[in-house]
């Protein structure tokens, strides 16, 4: 009898921690995930704005393939920067200072900070513009506002990252509610499909799918993601199960973030041809006008809510993303505040200098993308070697898609670069 109730008695607790095990390993799983949500923003910037309403409204629906196609290239980069940062401990700022001689790393760190100046650019003008639109704001003034705001967002990410992640995820929500209400009112989706036929009209489309591809994929967030997961993974030994859960739950992270800031992308493009028909309206604010008159003023004042919630989630990460490149490469921190007073320079002075805005935005844009390649280069040989990345190492055939992205990526920017100085 007494074995009898030894062995009735015996599995209960195992089933009962078995029970418990699960929930545990959800939880954690649920604690890896909010890197991605900060990276998504950078996607979904006011550059985006500047370029996917100007391509819809140009070309109607023709470009959606490319955004389909910068969104899953941006996938793939930010896994890899993801799982950089698990798999080493490292970001990879630091792993090129580290491994690369110091006539390359500082050059690579110079580009970088222009990437990043030429983010905080796009950043600050969208929300100076949606404040300007929204209370009438003027554009200096609006631009100082938008860069006193997101300082206090910045505020909360070196000490209180949970809560810096969920407001920028708030943020992608209005950004995200915004331009569903506005399909919901232009009914956008009809015929779209054909869309997501590959295929070009002439350079000047040519100069927008580069825009789009350097608004979509964001050489400053494959820095960024790769410090924001390095300390998620226990690098060797018994962490090897930790990392691998980390990985695990990064992909899951990207794939919810970055989708949802692929929709949004989509969602732009699909609203202006819509509204405007394949007249292009030339600026944001004349973009806002003309959703005000044909879809009404409820769509004009959610493009507005849309735009500053990006302006504001999207430069404070650019100015956290700044801080992380230089503190990577020279070994040197400043006060985040401090750096914040110095990448507001070049915008206020475009808007001083009275230059168009919008056309500023784009042209920010196509700058973006010819830093793409200097960050991914390095990425992609770094997550290539089992020296540094243990077992998580890349598989042949990621490191040949990785070269392949940077070498298709490079093209763009060299043809785009002839055209643009032969005229």
């Amino acid at each position: 009898m007494l074995d009898s109730r030894r062995s009735l008695k015996g599995p209960a607790p195992a089933v009962r921690a078995e029970g418990r095990a699960a929930p545990g390993r959800l939880a954690r799983l649920a604690g890896l995930c909010g890197p991605a949500f900060v990276v998504s923003v950078a996607y979904i910037d006011p550059g985006n704005f500047a370029t996917n309403m100007a391509g819809g409204a140009q070309y109607g629906t023709m470009l959606l393939w490319v955004i389909a196609l910068a969104n899953v290239l941006a996938m793939f980069v930010q896994a890899l920067s993801a799982k950089l940062g698990i798999a080493t401990g490292r970001n990879l700022p630091e792993l090129c200072r580290d491994h690369l001689p110091r006539r390359v790393s500082l050059p690579l760190w110079v580009q970088a900070e222009l990437v990043a100046a030429a983010t905080d650019l796009a950043e600050f003008i969208g929300g100076a513009i949606a404040l300007n639109l929204l209370f009438g704001v003027p554009l200096l003034p609006a631009a100082a506002i938008t860069a006193v705001v997101s300082s206090l967002l910045l505020m909360l990410a070196p000490r209180g990252r949970r809560r810096f992640e969920a407001t920028v995820a708030a943020m992608l929500g209005v950004v995200l509610a915004g331009f569903a209400y506005q399909v919901l009112l232009s009914g956008s989706l009809a015929g779209v499909a054909g869309g997501f036929v590959p295929r070009l009209a002439g350079s000047d489309s040519l100069l927008l799918a580069t825009g789009i591809v350097g608004a979509t994929v964001m050489p400053h967030v494959v820095y960024l993601h790769s410090a924001l997961t390095q300390h998620q993974g226990v690098p060797g030994g018994s962490g090897e199960n930790a990392r691998r859960e980390a990985v695990r739950a990064s992909r899951m992270d990207i794939g919810v973030a970055l989708g949802a800031a692929g929709l949004v992308n989509m969602a732009m493009l699909t609203v202006a041809a819509a509204t405007f028909g394949g007249g292009d309206p030339g600026s944001l604010q004349a973009i806002h006008a003309g959703l005000g008159q044909v879809l009404g003023p409820g769509a004009a004042v959610a493009f507005a809510l849309a735009l500053l919630a990006s302006g504001l989630a999207s430069s404070s990460v650019g100015t956290y993303a700044g801080q992380v490149i230089m503190a990577g490469f020279l070994r040197r921190r400043v006060p985040l505040l401090a750096r914040r007073l110095v990448t507001i320079i070049p915008a206020m002075a475009v808007l001083a200098a009275g230059v168009d805005p919008t056309r500023a935005l784009v042209l920010s844009q196509v700058a973006l993308s010819f830093g793409i390649p200097f960050a991914l280069v390095p990425l992609v040989a770094f997550t290539g070697s089992r020296k540094l990345m243990g077992d998580l190492v890349n598989h042949r055939l990621t490191t040949v898609a990785g070269v392949a992205v940077a070498a298709v990526i490079s093209a763009l920017n060299g043809f785009l670069l002839v055209d643009v100085f032969t005229g």
